[in-house]
């Protein structure tokens, strides 16, 4: 295995938290992710249903997990389904877990192939006194589904073949549970902060004028890959002087100019987690008097938005925060005036011409990952803090990103260690 997993415990006990919000009389069942096609033969990279990864480890294609905690045999209170390996399997794809090693990797003592799914399930369902199914969908906020899952599926088929059991949402409570990170979940989001940050320190002795943003992706890969990442936590944004100013650029297809401030949104995943950082270079070298004064900026309201992250506070009033001291940065820059605060409305304040955009999210097994933004901020939360500034009319935008989780005194800053003052990263940039 490329990564290193977390230990078996942690899956074990993320498993117990899930039943313990079962009604009684429930079985729970997560289905692996599709190998999705491209186009004639070909295939994308797998990528595991994270509710699946969370409870199980398993990351592995065609692998399912049911949970039937009442059940009166005990054998059948966890199973896990795998695909069965064979001789051809093993010389065309490589090797499949074995079911001894999906018992290390999981906890889960009951391992069988999925011949034997049709046969079991239906046991459980007739014999066991299950009233309660809960089926998983992807209910995230920003999700535009349009592709039939392997969830999806199997919902259709169980309501056809059991349509008197009452059917339950099993996607609320694991994003309840993920939203709240176990010390192992930390321990491999701050591997792929720190993989993040030897990939960031690389890249500042490459950038200079009339290298392309691709070839600065480049550098991020080679760094990412060589130490066990499997790549990019999301489609990187390497973008030069007004690119910049495009939130979701991804094109990184232009020259670095003389003089553009080149911003850097990128992130390694490590084990299925993943960093999300972003920071601001000069591609000269020195940041001129101007880029540094709206780095600086972007900077104070960056640490006083860490500030105010603590249990108990409410992300949207967090984020109104936030623009009470973006507002005076703006000021103290000429880009707004005291007659634009006068005249600004609550559903459009001032600020969001140059700061369009929400001050963090949920980091984890997704980049947005789940949980409810409307619920108050707890200790073992994971939040990304990125104020920007983004000036069109001076082809200038800057951001800065750091992934920090709530504790109980304070936060714990996962990119500590990544180069952050415009000054060190001037420094390292001319030590080349």
């Amino acid at each position: 295995m490329r990564y290193s997993p977390a230990p078996a415990a942690l899956y074990i006990r993320n498993r117990k938290r899930l039943t313990q919000k079962l009604k009684s009389n429930s079985l729970a069942l997560f289905n692996s992710n599709d190998i999705m096609p491209t186009n004639a033969d070909g295939t994308m990279a797998f990528r595991q249903n994270n509710n699946l990864l969370y409870l199980s480890g398993v990351d592995q294609e065609e692998s399912i997990l049911i949970l039937c905690p009442d059940f009166p045999d005990k054998r059948y209170r966890e199973v896990l389904f795998l695909r069965e390996t064979s001789e051809q399997i093993a010389i065309w794809e490589g090797h499949k877990l074995t079911k001894e090693e999906a018992r290390q990797l999981s906890g889960v003592e009951t391992v069988l192939w999925l011949s034997e799914f049709p046969k079991l399930f239906h046991h459980l369902m007739a014999m066991g006194g299950v009233q309660q199914v809960y089926l998983d969908t992807n209910e995230h906020y920003r999700a535009d589904v349009v592709v039939e899952t392997r969830n999806a599926r199997f919902i259709e088929w169980c309501q056809k073949q059991y349509p008197l059991h009452t059917y339950e949402r099993a996607a609320p409570l694991l994003a309840e549970l993920r939203a709240v990170k176990q010390p192992e979940e930390i321990k491999q989001l701050q591997k792929a902060c720190d993989i993040t940050n030897l990939a960031f320190r690389r890249v500042l002795r490459f950038v200079k004028p009339g290298v392309k943003e691709y070839e600065i992706e480049a550098e991020f890969i080679h760094e990412f890959i060589r130490h066990g990442s499997r790549g990019f936590a999301y489609t990187p944004i390497i973008a030069s002087g007004a690119n910049a100013c495009v939130l979701h650029y991804i094109e990184n297809d232009q020259a670095c100019k003389p003089g553009d401030v080149l911003l850097l949104d990128v992130g390694a995943e490590y084990g299925n987690y993943n960093a999300d950082m972003t920071r601001c270079v000069p591609v000269s070298g020195r940041f001129t008097k101007r880029q540094k004064d709206v780095y600086q900026a972007v900077l104070r309201v960056m640490r006083g938005a860490m500030k105010l992250l603590r249990p108990g506070a409410l992300y949207f009033e967090y984020h109104r925060e936030v623009q009470r001291l973006m507002e005076a940065e703006l000021l103290k820059l000429k880009l707004i005036d005291k007659t634009d605060i006068k005249n600004q409305t609550k559903e459009k304040p001032v600020v969001a011409k140059y700061f369009m955009h929400g001050t963090g999210h949920h980091l984890g097994l997704d980049v947005h990952d789940v949980g409810n933004m409307y619920h108050k901020m707890v200790e073992g939360m994971v939040w990304t803090v990125e104020p920007g500034i983004y000036i069109r009319e001076e082809k200038l935008g800057i951001r800065l990103e750091n992934n920090v989780v709530i504790g109980k005194s304070g936060l714990l800053d996962l990119m500590k260690n990544i180069p952050l003052e415009a000054e060190e990263i001037e420094d390292l940039m001319n030590a080349r």
